[in-house]
């Protein structure tokens, strides 16, 4: 039972091969030829495992930069990590991690089955991290066994419902009604950046459809425009560390280390934009059987990087003021005398990339700018307010670094503090009646019609 368990959790926290599993049920649903079925299969496993590829090249280029600016600025504090914290979660309550994670995913497809929220949360890894800590928390809150993996369960499913409906009117205003959704639990942070960018600037002056004059043409190109700004970043920042540091981490020049690993950053979100293109290319034509036959009208909810392709500069804009906003944050921490909080060079990234895309859809280059600024002070904070509940569960020093994780973990956290267990139900509760809400409010939408990636390219192409 144990292995079937843990072979089960092996594929739903695989993005890859959840979304290989969905695509291959829709071309199914289809009754789609074998030579269909296999490239619709295939293309979104190996679509997402470029994405994945990118991804980790990112990082691996991104983490020495957090050390670096450590050094260079004598700052000691905690730096927000989901992986470090989950894989020591992961040693405490791993069977009650994988128990959560399978529940949650059956309580989602339900959802999107007998209620008007049709989301597909399709992140498999965000929703283990999700998992790892409503079991912590909920932990901590005193409930064991069989009643914790279901509310643990139901959270999660709930969650990975609600939350891509919540801001889908600005999801759908990025991605020109392009048939997905937002899956990825930094989602409370976008569409705040949405909201925020809308009220202090204009859609129509915005960084995706801004005009570059011949002389500055090499800037159209994302791949270069990002290796110039990273090569920038890393040579200040190696400057102000100090050879002697930099050559604890590397045996290269200081000035070639940071060129190469500037470029290599680019590489790596290069191959993003690669792995995007095919997830999209083939996963959202095999959602339509998904849609058509077994769960009407239904949406998949996809990770924040995918939409990194609708507003490219805006994913370096976002990243840059974010990170500005995570240094304003922890200095204001500082001054309140709160843990420090070093802002994570990971969660800057892709928290306030995408943040970026979204602010820059909504709210022009002002709203980009702007927005991701005050997402990164966000960054800063939350994780701090959740820093001491982690700290009671013996996980010091270490804390979730994205937006709906430092929510919910506050949120669960305060309300058994304050009020015991009843506050737990009572927030199950009202998910029930926001899940119910549709069905006795006419005027409550949470999924409107999609278009098809083709019928998005194409609508794409006439615009251009």
């Amino acid at each position: 039972m144990a292995y079937i368990l843990s072979f089960l959790t092996e594929i739903f926290s695989q993005p890859a091969f959840l979304m290989g599993i969905i695509s291959l049920v829709g071309l199914l649903a289809l009754r789609s030829p074998v030579n269909k079925l296999l490239t619709g299969t295939l293309k979104p496993i190996l679509g997402y495992l470029m994405l994945s590829a990118g991804a980790g090249v990112i990082v691996a280029n991104l983490n020495p930069l957090g050390g670096i600016i450590e050094a260079g600025f004598n700052i000691r504090g905690v730096i927000p990590n989901n992986e470090a914290i989950v894989s020591v979660a992961q040693k405490l309550l791993g069977v009650e991690t994988m128990s959560i994670l399978l529940l949650g995913f059956i309580f989602n497809l339900a959802i999107a089955r007998f209620t008007k929220y049709k989301y597909i949360f399709l992140t498999g890894h965000h929703s283990f991290f999700l998992a790892c800590l409503f079991s912590a928390v909920l932990q901590a809150a005193s409930f064991k066994g069989w009643e914790m993996v279901i509310i643990g369960g139901f959270l999660l499913g709930a969650w990975s419902a609600i939350s891509p409906a919540i801001g889908q009117r600005y999801t759908k205003r990025v991605t020109e009604d392009g048939g997905i959704a937002m899956g990825h639990f930094g989602s409370l942070g976008y569409y705040l950046s949405a909201w925020i960018a809308a009220k202090v600037g204009k859609a129509e002056n915005s960084f995706a459809d801004t005009e570059i004059s011949e002389k500055w043409g090499f800037l159209r190109d994302t791949t270069v425009t990002t290796g110039i700004v990273m090569v920038v970043i890393y040579l200040v920042c190696s400057i102000v560390a100090g050879s002697s540091y930099i050559s604890t981490i590397t045996e290269q020049n200081m000035v070639i280390f940071s060129i190469l690993t500037g470029l290599q950053f680019a590489v790596g979100v290069a191959i993003v934009y690669s792995g995007v293109r095919l997830i999209l290319g083939d996963l959202v034509p095999a959602f339509q059987g998904i849609s058509q036959k077994l769960i009407p009208n239904s949406i998949p909810a996809v990770d924040c990087a995918v939409f990194f392709t609708f507003s490219p500069t805006a994913v370096v804009i976002g990243f840059i003021s974010s990170f500005i906003g995570g240094l304003v944050g922890m200095l204001m921490l500082g001054g309140l005398g709160m843990a420090l909080i070093i802002p994570g060079m990971v969660p800057h990234f892709f928290c306030g990339g995408t943040s970026g895309v979204f602010a820059d859809k909504l709210g022009g280059k002002k709203g980009c700018i702007i927005a991701s600024f005050i997402g990164g002070i966000f960054l800063a904070f939350l994780p701090a307010m959740l820093l001491p509940a982690l700290g009671n569960l013996g996980f010091e020093n270490s804390t979730f670094a994205d937006f709906d994780f430092a929510v919910w973990g506050i949120v669960i956290g305060e309300a058994f503090t304050h009020f015991g267990q009843i506050a737990i139900y009572l927030i199950c509760f009202v998910l029930v009646l926001a899940l119910l809400a549709p069905f006795a409010f006419k005027s409550v939408k949470v999924v409107g019609d999609t278009l098809s990636y083709d019928e998005l390219m194409e609508k794409d192409r006439a615009h251009k």
